[in-house]
């Protein structure tokens, strides 16, 4: 599961289990962004620096 997507994972566990339950990550590997998501990063990151 992307990084990205583990935010608030943790607390939504702990409330299914009224707070029974941990979790733990572990790095596995390095993917490539899909082309779309990256398009949305790059332009993202172009608009911030044009503001400046």
């Amino acid at each position: 599961v992307p990084l990205s997507e583990q935010f608030g994972y943790v607390t939504v566990l702990r409330t299914l289990t009224s707070g029974r339950a941990t979790s733990t990550m572990e790095f596995s590997h390095y993917a490539e962004v899909p082309a779309g998501l990256a398009k949305e990063i790059v332009d993202a990151v172009a608009a911030r620096k044009a503001e400046k």
